[in-house]
């Protein structure tokens, strides 16, 4: 038996790592998946502009990622999205049609949007919202054009597979917040860290009140960002193909008694 394996050529098969590609790398959530797939490909801007397709068409040429995770977006705070819904609408749906279309274009196996809680209808009957339900009434008004945005590219990968027979697919997450928020850009910061830089402003402006916007009524779910970042590794080590919100728990808190609570607690 020795003396066969001597003689025989054996082939060593090296297994080579699963080339991933997030967009946003940046951004809040990308920071964290940052730390969940360090071999992962994390371009800059000037890297990867998503806003021209013949740049997106030759990243992935020459890169050859086996996945995407997009993550990337143009985002911004309530007042941004109110003064400037068109910027908001037009940027996201060139990056996420471009990426998309180019995932498809250079034969991309595996893609995976992250979408937005925002995407969902205002008003609905009954809470926690269903996937189903995505279609079933507007958005908030608020920030009404970047959630049309964020719904059409749940649209796009849909019908990809539909007539293409892709195996993309979306990720629904609720409202999070984290350490790699826009901790210097007030009209950026997501609605936790805009709280909270609220109530350290007032504090040390010795204000014995502070602003927040609409009734306080609307319910929500917030979840830790880098919670987010470990059920994204989840669905990638177990290839999972269908599309799923993203939520801690079952439990919505109205915007009201969330303010009050961080309030007292500090």
């Amino acid at each position: 038996m020795k003396k066969l394996l001597a003689n025989k050529k054996i082939k060593i098969y090296i297994m080579k790592p699963y080339k991933i590609l997030v967009t946003g790398g940046s951004g809040m959530l990308g920071q964290h998946l940052q730390q969940h797939f360090p071999e992962a490909l994390f371009p800059t801007k000037d890297e990867l502009n998503l806003l021209s397709i013949e740049n997106v068409n030759k990243y992935l040429r020459k890169n050859k990622p086996k996945l995407i995770i997009h993550c990337a977006a143009k985002v911004g705070g309530i007042i941004d999205n109110i003064n400037y819904p068109y910027n908001f609408f037009e940027e996201n749906i060139l990056i996420n049609t471009q990426i998309i279309k180019s995932a498809i274009t250079n034969k991309i196996p595996r893609f995976i949007g992250i979408s937005s809680t925002c995407a969902y209808p205002d008003i609905v009957d009954n809470y926690p919202i269903l996937e189903q339900e995505l279609h079933s009434g507007p958005p908030a008004q608020s920030n009404f054009a970047y959630a049309y945005s964020k719904r059409a590219m749940c649209v796009q990968i849909e019908a990809a597979n539909k007539q293409l027979g892709t195996k993309y697919n979306y990720l629904l997450p609720c409202n999070l917040y984290s350490e790699f928020d826009n901790i210097d850009n007030a009209n950026k910061m997501h609605f936790i860290t805009s709280l909270l830089y609220k109530i350290i402003l007032s504090s040390k402006l010795k204000d014995k009140s502070i602003k927040l916007y609409g009734t306080g009524k609307p319910l929500r779910q917030f979840m830790y960002a880098d919670d987010l970042a470990k059920i994204i590794k989840i669905v990638v080590n177990n290839n999972i193909t269908h599309s799923f919100n993203v939520a801690p728990t079952n439990s919505n808190l109205s915007i009201d008694y969330m303010a009050k609570d961080i309030l007292r607690i500090l």
